[in-house]
């Protein structure tokens, strides 16, 4: 018998309250067997678990199914209804011929027609301003029930943060419910069971409304993006023991209060004044004489659909990693507190003072010279809280709706003893499993990768952010373009980044322009080059990681009409021309002394988006589009040759980049604030028409990495790429746009050993700079601090942004040598190809892929390189060893030959001597 384990429903495990109608099954073959694999199987669903069984099955039974299918398998039973619970488990048969029985497992819809909702959206009147907030609105709802109660579910969402609560007792560890959408696009909600938490005479409804996204600060605008205060709509619906339904609505007869939370910015942060609490606001019993009528608003017309993907949660506690520093001052004493790790969340305040003492929390990432919170590059962000004892002994308190993202915290005016215990830093994060480890002997290799996991945990906090810190928070789509794969390799992100292709659908213009940032709140409707080229290469990658053609099939007619709107605006497939009206995009953003012209970068893409487009379209089964696509990169290929590389049939007087060319060192210069530029002696290059501009490392890697150049110009452009990067004295030059892919280019073109020299570069910029300044997330900028030039420009100076953490995918697939297979993705066969260099004498990199872990270990001593693989059941792998035709190879003890070797599931040694 081999154990069926890790039934999940639209990568979830028993997932409640989603919109689907055709979810998708995904389980796992428990077992270290050799060879193990499914050879087929059988999935039931029913109405109740008493019918799950072949014989009565009353939803689906799918009839034994010759398949090795584990993953991805969706429902094709009768129509699902609003509200319905399905129970469902399979039988899978192995590679032995046995058969083997799942637990169960189950599924519940959410509320699939608007009729289904009954609910008014309500608020409270006071209203904040554009600068300022107001105090949350405590909203409660007294119900009786006398009957014996079945089941309960509670449908809430809001424009703004919901805490729920009911009779007192919370109902969900989730934060910051429902997440950000364009609310005027889209509005989630959550469903809950609050069985438990109900019971025989009075029940009370509690929920806290913040600001969140909807109403607070997002991004650098001023407050009110979507909504002018918070508004609440709540469903409570009651299934009792004789078979009716007793239905609670927001409405008019709620009541609702202000009281202690006095601010609830999502970003400035939050204001507590304890005094003012109402105990037992939420409880049977009490005194709600001087509470006000809920107001109803009916101009709220968006779609409301289920929250389908994770919602964010506290993971972590950090304490100080030492005794805080103390500072008295006239005025009173403060702390400084290190908690050692770079995070995002919030701190737990704990002490005593006497009732009306305010105290505050500042945060910062790092300290300025003096060992001071070093603030200027928070811009327009307040990150501050508040709280007020309310003087009734020892207080805990810790904000609802607000998060930061920072290291340090200072605490101003406490008058109490001030210790380690004072504060606790929450970590915060969306619910995604790590899924990812790679470790290897060097340890600055290690904090590397340990940098790249921090930023993107603190990073992806409901979307997919740039930065925590300041008053920014935006979804960068270059941002994620770049860094997505890695993402997938660190942690599951399969739930969160297609909720977040939603996002980017909602953000799509009529003309299928696709913005800079997503949910769009900032005037760029066209992202640019390597920023609304997201739209097709997020969902790529999300295919790859995870075998999911859904992501694709959804995403496809937003990526059709985003294509159509390139071509449209690419005169002869060349894309951002000089003189063509529009936004250029953002080039190769905080590249360092090296501007790579827009429509290089612009016409690299199209031909990239093309060619996936085509791979998209036939995997879809879309062949002529499939056909059209391959067209369009051909084409846009050809027109790549003929604008930029030598033997270009533009000439030097037309069309030249020139106004272009001064536009990017503008910007640069202005973006690059007190860097010292160097300007350098042009290599002499033989690919590209020095006519138009002087080549840089990206436009080397994107010609290469894209397969623009002719094959006998791939070798030369490499040596191009190198005597650049040897004339900066070992470093590269590139930035968002190139550095992704420098890496690869460099190894996939015989240049492994190059590559290790570049990642082991200690001086900026570089990759292990940062580790070498104390890092312990990745830096936005390569010179984010230097000792020659302090801080760079706090304008935009983030010490937390995950885009040139993009290296960890190197780190995954050359050094533990963890490949994806494009033609059977997801890890059904991988590639394993570990390329041991720098020095290294061991690594392993370990992924928990959908079928169960796979995991590549290498050490390398004396001479001999053992290196032990593990392969998931029901799939399989092909081994690249390193070795030549002198090694002695041996395969779990037994001689074998050979560098290549094709394995099933297992766990196997190999030795190279």
């Amino acid at each position: 018998m081999t154990p069926i384990i890790n039934l999940k429903t639209e990568y979830r495990i028993n997932p409640l309250g989603i919109d689907i109608t055709s979810p998708r099954f995904s389980w796992q073959l428990d077992t270290d067997r050799n060879g193990a694999k499914q050879t087929a199987y059988h999935i039931l669903c029913a109405s109740s678990e008493a019918k799950l069984t072949v014989e009565s099955a009353d939803l689906w039974d799918s009839d034994k199914v010759d398949s090795d299918q584990s993953v991805h398998v969706y429902y094709d039973g009768e129509d699902l209804k609003s509200r319905q619970r399905v129970y469902w488990k399979v039988i899978v048969w192995d590679e032995t011929g046995e058969s083997s029985e799942s637990d169960n497992a189950w599924f519940e819809m959410g509320l699939l027609d608007a009729n289904d909702w009954k609910a008014d959206w309500i608020y409270g009147m006071l209203v904040g301003g554009h600068q300022t907030s107001t105090p949350s609105p405590y909203f409660r709802k007294n119900f009786w029930m006398t009957q014996q109660i079945e089941s309960a579910r509670l449908y809430v969402t809001a424009l703004g943060l919901v805490d729920c609560s009911v009779n007192g007792q919370a109902i969900t560890d989730d934060l910051f419910v429902p997440g950000w959408t364009d609310y005027n696009e889209r509005i989630q909600y959550k469903t809950y069971d609050v069985t438990d938490a109900l019971s025989s005479g009075e029940n009370v409804i509690g929920v806290l409304v913040g600001d969140g996204w909807a109403v607070g600060k997002v991004g650098m605008h001023y407050r009110q993006t979507y909504a002018d205060r918070p508004s609440l709509l709540a469903q409570l619906e009651i299934k009792l023991a004789d078979g009716s339904t007793q239905v609670i609505v927001s409405d008019d007869s709620w009541q609702y209060q202000y009281g202690a939370m006095l601010q609830a910015d999502i970003i400035h942060g939050e204001a507590y004044d304890a005094r003012l609490e109402f105990d037992g606001w939420d409880k049977a019993g009490f005194d709600d004489a001087g509470w006000l009528t809920a107001q109803i608003r009916d101009d709220i017309d968006a779609p409301i659909v289920a929250l389908n993907g994770p919602t964010v949660k506290r993971f972590e506690e950090l304490k100080p990693i030492s005794e805080p520093k103390v500072i008295r001052t006239i005025i009173g004493q403060r702390g400084i507190f290190d908690l050692g790790q770079n995070m995002v969340g919030y701190v737990r305040l704990k002490g005593s003072a006497p009732a009306g003492t305010t105290v505050t929390l500042k945060f910062a990432e790092v300290l300025d010279s003096e060992g001071e919170l070093y603030l200027t590059n928070l811009r327009g962000a307040r990150v501050t809280d508040h709280y007020t004892f309310k003087g009734d002994g020892e207080e805990i308190w810790e904000p609802k709706f607000a998060f930061h993202g920072f290291r340090y915290v200072e605490l101003i005016s406490y008058p109490g003893e001030i210790t380690r215990d004072t504060i606790t830093g929450v970590v915060v994060h969306s619910d995604m499993e790590q899924t990812g480890d790679f470790t290897s002997s060097d340890e600055m290799l290690n904090q590397l990768q340990h940098n790249i996991l921090w930023g993107q945990k603190g990073n992806f906090v409901d979307v997919p952010t740039d930065c925590p810190q300041r008053d920014e928070r935006l979804g960068w789509t270059g941002d994620i373009q770049v860094f997505a794969e890695t993402a997938a390799y660190n942690m599951d992100v399969a739930g969160f980044m297609t909720k977040w292709m939603k996002d980017v659908q909602d953000s799509q213009s009529p003309e299928g322009m696709v913005p800079a940032v997503v949910p769009r709140v900032i005037d760029l409707v066209d992202g640019g080059p390597a920023w609304a080229d997201a739209v097709v290469i997020c969902a790529w990658q999300m295919y790859q990681a995870y075998g999911d053609t859904g992501i694709l099939a959804d995403n496809y007619p937003a990526m059709k009409k985003f294509m159509d709107f390139l071509v449209a605006v690419s005169p002869g497939y060349i894309r951002c021309l000089p003189e063509f009206e529009g936004w250029p995009g953002f080039g190769d953003w905080l590249s360092i002394n090296a501007p790579t012209p827009r429509d290089l970068i612009g016409t690299a893409f199209l031909a990239y988006d093309a060619n996936l487009m085509s791979k998209i379209a036939t995997i879809l089964g879309h062949d002529d589009d499939a056909e059209a696509y391959k067209k369009l990169f051909a084409d846009t290929k050809d027109a790549f040759a003929n604008r930029f590389l030598v033997g270009s049939t533009v000439k030097a007087g037309d069309s030249t980049p020139s106004p272009l060319r001064q536009n990017i060192e503008s910007a640069d210069s202005i973006s690059q604030g007190n860097l010292k530029v160097v300007e350098l002696e042009t290599v002499d290059s033989k690919i590209f028409n020095l006519n138009l501009f002087k080549p840089s490392q990206t436009a080397y890697v994107l010609a290469l990495h894209f397969d623009l150049l002719p094959e006998d110009m791939r070798p030369i452009a490499t040596d191009e790429l190198i005597a650049d990067i040897k004339l900066r004295n070992g470093h590269l030059s590139t930035g968002f746009v190139g550095s992704p892919y420098l890496p690869h280019v460099l190894s996939e073109n015989g240049k492994l050993d190059e590559a290790y020299t570049l990642l082991y570069q200690k001086s900026w910029p570089s990759w292990l700079y940062a580790v070498t300044q104390g890092a312990t997330t990745i830096w936005e900028r390569w010179d984010g601090y230097t000792e020659d030039n302090g801080f760079q420009d706090p304008e935009m100076n983030s010490f937390n942004h995950y885009a040139y953490g993009a290296i960890g995918t190197w780190m995954y697939r050359k050094i533990a040598g963890i490949n994806i297979d494009e033609d059977q993705p997801g890890y059904k066969h991988s590639i394993i190809k570990p390329q041991p260099g720098g020095g290294l004498t061991k690594a392993t990199g370990i992924i928990k892929t959908m079928y169960g872990n796979l995991r590549s270990s290498w050490t390398q001593e004396n001479g001999t390189f053992t290196f032990d693989v593990m392969i998931p059941p029901n799939t399989s792998a092909t081994v690249h060893l390193p070795a030549n035709d002198d090694s002695t190879i041996t395969l779990d003890g037994q001689s074998v030959s050979g560098a290549v070797h094709e394995l099933d599931a297992g766990k196997y040694q190999f030795v190279v001597s």
